[in-house]
């Protein structure tokens, strides 16, 4: 063999050796790909057949223990306020030991027992109801460890079914929002009872029933309250914050309050909400409403006009002021001082009719527009008599709900249009169209007029640098069996920031506060419904986007020349 064969020969077995390995690296690699879409086959066909049952079989999980027996609540921004979850409860069945005896021991016995595990019971109320030998409920809601100390009694007719209870994080507040949960499951009051098909629905409670509330804004509403009623020894208060184009009502708060978690005799009267239930004369605050209406209709067109301020007599009645402000006022005037006397001229020259009107479109004459019970309010009927006329214009002869004038409001700075409140959060898209009450003109005028009550009339303690909140005072003597209740009276701010572009509404209430140290012996909205709008847009404005600007406010410049300085009530 040559040379040339033998190389010819090696090489030829190299390449024959190439292929090989070649076709072996090409079987492997096969092999691999086969082994690798064999898993990923497998694993689609498991993630589908998850699907699938997520889809195919959820209607029937929706309804089981995957799901709350009762939907969670929750503010604006995701923060829990109503939840439920599995607990023990203590159930006294006496016929656990046949027709033999209900207890091993005697009840009083088993009764001291119990008190030593739950100190806060009645020991002579749980004797009677172990006395009694009918099935019962003696305690709800108790914890585990409890279950295993009253196991160790020794007594079997002591059980302990499993039952879901409803739980609020926030203890008491928004209670009057939220309402309770009755022993059967069903929402009691408030949007527990309002929401309750949506809570207990299986096709919906998997999601959360989504309030406007905003907790934040909630609870320095109701600490600010509560100060007020505090500093002013009055027997309760209330409040609301409201979106100005939305309706939305970021906080509503009725004082004193009661915790939902803990229901007794002694909290039952604070379940009453004192917002939304209960009507009142608001005395001043409706001026701004009078006024606007009077500008609408082009009755009062100069604000320099000046009208007498003397004691006004019509038939048997003396309309009067609260302080002597001189022979005449202007309009300007009248407001940052608060003038019956002027406010009831006004409405003398809109009529009655007018005037009826512009409330009625306002819903003053029925019950305010939210999704809670709602009280209807006081409202004159037939065709308003001149005095009728008067009086109403400065808020007397008439009864509302704080939540009828967080309404009004809205709809006096926000560009004239009325919009029903609600305590559902909205989609941008779902912001109703409302009814057009005023001119856009009369609105501006109006924030002019409000924002210098507070700069330098009777609002000046609810006054907070950069925030340019405008607003009215209302003090009103409470109708008692004898007329008018002197020493009673109910007293209100209305205020909304910013008024150079008004985004909320802030009412503050407080019902019969006294004189004290901390108001300087006075009881008007001036000295104690003022100041708690002073403290609570400072805290609720930067949680709301609005930070403090004394750069910016409401162009007053044509009205400023037109007021003297002075105090009103």
């Amino acid at each position: 063999m040559t040379s040339l064969t033998v190389s010819t020969a090696i090489s030829s077995g190299r390449v024959q050796l190439v292929n090989v390995r070649q076709r072996s690296l090409l079987v492997a690699k096969l092999r691999v790909w086969f082994v690798v879409g064999a898993f990923t086959l497998i694993g689609l066909i498991a993630l589908f057949r998850i699907v699938w049952i997520g889809l195919a079989g959820g209607a029937e999980d929706r309804g089981g223990a995957a799901l709350p027996p009762r939907g969670e609540i929750v503010d604006r921004n995701g923060v829990p306020l109503a939840r439920a979850f599995p607990a023990y409860s203590l159930w006294y069945n006496p016929k656990a030991l046949g027709d033999g005896p209900a207890l091993v021991k005697t009840p009083a016995e088993v009764a001291a027992a119990l008190v030593r595990i739950f100190p806060d019971e009645d020991q002579a109320r749980l004797t009677a109801k172990l006395a009694s030998g009918k099935p019962q409920y003696l305690r709800r809601r108790i914890m585990p460890e409890d279950a295993n100390r009253i196991h160790l009694l020794g007594e079997p007719a002591l059980e302990f079914p499993r039952e879901s209870e409803r739980y609020y994080p926030q203890g008491s507040m928004a209670a009057h929002v939220l309402g309770l949960v009755a022993a059967n499951g069903h929402g009691r009051l408030g949007m527990e009872a309002v929401l309750d098909k949506q809570l207990t629905d299986p096709a919906f409670r998997g999601a959360p029933a989504v309030l406007a509330l905003d907790s934040r804004v909630q609870g320095a509403l109701e600490d600010e309250l509560l100060k007020g009623m505090r500093l002013s020894n009055a027997k309760g208060a209330g409040g609301i914050v409201l979106d100005v184009d939305t309706g939305e009502v970021l906080a509503l708060a009725s004082l004193p309050s009661f915790n939902p978690n803990l229901i007794d005799q002694q909290s039952v009267p604070n379940i009453f909400n004192r917002v939304t239930n209960q009507v009142y004369e608001l005395g001043s605050v409706m001026k701004p409403i009078t006024v606007a209406a009077a500008i609408d209709a082009g009755v009062l067109t100069d604000m320099a006009r000046r009208y007498p301020a003397n004691a006004l007599q019509i038939g048997g009645f003396t309309i009067h002021d609260s302080h002597n402000f001189g022979a005449s006022l202007n309009v300007p005037e009248a407001l940052i001082h608060s003038s019956n006397i002027v406010t009831a001229q006004v409405a003398d020259q809109l009529g009655g009719a007018r005037l009826k009107a512009t409330m009625a479109a306002l819903g003053f004459n029925r019950r305010p527009q939210i999704e809670l019970p709602a009280g209807f309010p006081i409202w004159p009927r037939g065709d308003w008599a001149r005095i009728t006329t008067m009086t109403v214009s400065y808020g007397h002869g008439l009864a509302l709900t704080p939540m009828h004038l967080a309404s009004a409001y809205a709809a006096l700075v926000n560009g004239g249009v009325w919009r029903p409140a609600t305590l559902r959060k909205l989609a941008p898209n779902e912001v109703p169209q409302g009814t057009r009450i005023w001119q856009a003109s009369t609105s501006a005028r109006m924030r002019q007029l409000l924002r210098m009550i507070v700069s330098v009339g009777t609002g000046r303690k609810a006054d907070a640098p950069g925030y340019r909140i405008g607003g009215k005072t209302g003090s009103a003597e409470k109708p008692g069996a004898h007329g008018y209740q002197k020493t009673s009276l109910i007293t209100t701010f209305a205020a909304a920031f910013p008024m150079d572009k008004p985004r909320y509404v802030v009412i503050a209430m407080m019902d019969e506060p006294q004189g004290t140290i901390a108001t300087s012996g006075q009881r008007t909205a001036a000295w104690n419904a003022a100041p708690v709008i002073g403290r609570v847009v400072p805290r609720i404005g930067p949680l709301l986007g609005v930070m403090p600007d004394n750069s910016r406010d409401v162009d007053i410049s044509d009205l400023a020349p037109l007021i003297a300085s002075g105090d009103g009530e």
